[in-house]
């Protein structure tokens, strides 16, 4: 038995009083091989068996998206005859390249084949029997509305499944424009749907767990949804959307930003972006013929940026194509001016991390050579990126010093630059209104365990808690180590993940009681090697960089 295994077990044992070795005798015993045979409203597929988990990958849920069904509401698939194997990854949406550090490396947006035939889910279960009635959790993808991938290693469900009962399903659907390019004014009357079409993906999947996901052993009057980043967008979104209702009863929402959770673009602003793209392909609106027999490589690179002067014109496009409130898919902003009433009987859960501004996406930033070693350092740091004075740099260091007086320099500029950060801002945003809005708990959690990885550069950077929510650490050692502490914060936060799919609630015998969110004492889960329950946890310095935020937006 390894090492994981056996703590795992240990864990299982003091938690529930289960006996560990009995479940590693059933994963032994069952070996790995082929999975059942499991019935879906398309036909019939089969997976494999790791460790006791039936994994099966690629399954359609749509159609393909090129030629004419392009930039068009997604069709149900093709039914097949005989048993179609779903052992691989489907492929992935077409989208640029995206830099990251080699310590997130590929694992954010997958690797493989790019394709427009990308309608295709994935779903790990320990027990494909109509009976089971496991919770489900379905996990949208982070890379904002831009990149990312359903297939990532960062949202393997085997160990969700295999240790904490539940049914774990991860989405690929069309992103950037070839998801979210607005066609729905176009004089051609077949466009009048065309509007969020990654988002009418998301629905078609949802709508398949819901007709199918019992013959995988899950019950489809459970469902969590859930993402992080762009993932966490997506599932705010689906709360602004009439056709979701009563799809989803529980949300998980973890570090997304404000532009694209709480609010979604204008028809105008959609407009707008549209014409950037159709200009730069030599269209218009009244040609859009054309747009299905382009390559779509020919679209992707249409999105970058352009040769000649940095203009707005010749800027990079790609992160204009987000979600709109076009009256029909998406008729509300989700949590803006307050919680959309379409899911108000949702429980939330939601959060950041402690350092949410480390730049893991640009290996060229000059925070991976060097960070501020002294106060003037700091200072002179501050000062430019809150553009405030001198003075007022010193005072917000000397609040955010008061409690964390061991807090070097460097660690002290990631605590302010992450408390303007969008995704520190936007989860705060998103639990108020939901409280105000009276009808069903949220709950908060703060990340604060630092990575040793890169002799700790790290600390708990965006994207970090996402492998200890899915208890799958070992396929991220790269950016999270291995060793007893990670396991041990792992079956912590993947149990609260599992108690809060189960019953709304993420309280379990391993952590501290967790309360619901109240915006009095405002009670947050810490989770950190002493995972605790603080009240506004330093709250005084997040009130102080938004109240200069908020004074920078408007002068």
């Amino acid at each position: 038995m390894d090492r994981r295994k056996f703590f795992k077990s240990s864990q299982i044992s003091l938690a529930t009083g289960l006996v560990a070795p009995l479940l590693w005798t059933k994963a032994v015993a069952q070996g790995n091989g082929a999975s059942s045979i499991v019935n879906t409203t398309s036909g019939r597929v089969q997976g494999y068996l790791s460790n006791s988990v039936e994994v099966f990958r690629g399954v359609p849920y749509g159609a393909p998206t090129s030629g004419d069904n392009r930039f068009m509401p997604p069709q149900e698939p093709r039914p097949w005859n005989g048993v179609r194997s779903t052992t691989v990854f489907g492929t992935r949406s077409p989208q640029p390249f995206r830099p990251m550090i080699p310590e997130i490396g590929d694992a954010l947006t997958g690797t493989g084949a790019m394709g427009e035939d990308n309608l295709k889910l994935n779903v790990w279960t320990s027990d494909a029997n109509p009976n089971a009635q496991k919770p489900v959790l379905i996990w949208f993808h982070g890379g904002g509305f831009r990149t990312g991938s359903g297939n990532s290693p960062f949202f393997d469900g085997e160990q969700l499944a295999r240790y904490h009962d539940m049914v774990v399903v991860t989405v690929t659907h069309r992103l950037n424009a070839l998801g979210f390019l607005y066609l729905a004014d176009a004089p051609d009357e077949r466009y009048v749907n065309s509007s969020n079409m990654g988002m009418q993906d998301i629905l078609l999947a949802l709508q398949w767990v819901n007709r199918n996901i019992e013959n995988f052993g899950g019950n489809p009057d459970n469902v969590t949804i859930g993402g992080q980043s762009g993932g966490g967008g997506k599932t705010s979104i689906l709360h602004g959307m009439p056709e979701a209702r009563g799809l989803f009863h529980k949300a998980i929402i973890m570090a997304t930003i404000i532009e694209t959770a709480v609010t979604a673009l204008e028809i105008e602003e959609a407009v707008h972006n549209r014409d950037l793209l159709l200009s730069r392909l030599g269209l218009s609106m009244n040609n859009l013929g054309a747009l299905h027999a382009l390559p779509f490589e020919v679209i992707i690179r249409a999105l970058g940026r352009q040769p000649g002067p940095a203009t707005p014109e010749n800027g990079d496009l790609g992160l204009r194509y987000v979600p709109v409130v076009d009256n029909r898919v998406l008729t509300v902003h989700p949590f803006s001016p307050v919680a959309s009433p379409m899911a108000e009987e949702v429980p939330i859960l939601c959060g950041s991390n402690e350092t949410e501004g480390v730049p893991y996406g640009n290996p060229d930033d000059s925070f991976w050579n060097s960070e501020p070693g002294n106060l003037d350092e700091l200072i002179t740091e501050i000062v430019q990126s809150h553009r405030i004075t001198d003075q007022e740099a010193r005072s917000l260091i000397s609040l955010y010093q008061s409690n964390r007086p061991n807090a070097s320099y460097g660690d002290l500029a990631l605590y302010i630059q992450a408390d303007i950060r969008p995704t520190r801002i936007a989860p705060y945003i998103i639990a108020e209104r939901k409280v105000e809005q009276n009808t069903a708990p949220v709950f908060m959690y703060y990340f604060q365990w630092n990575s040793p990885v890169l002799y700790g550069k790290l600390r708990s950077m965006h994207c970090m808690e996402v492998p200890f929510f899915f208890d799958n650490i070992d396929n991220t050692a790269f950016m999270n180590g291995r060793g007893r502490e990670q396991y041990d914060l792992a079956w912590k936060m993947s149990e609260s993940w599992a108690a809060f799919a189960r019953t709304g609630n993420p309280s379990h015998a391993g952590i501290p009681e967790w309360p619901a969110f109240n915006l009095n004492d405002r009670p947050t889960m810490v989770f950190s090697n002493d995972t605790r329950v603080v009240n506004d946890p330093y709250g005084a310095e997040r009130r102080a960089s938004e109240e200069i935020l908020a004074r920078r937006q408007d002068a």
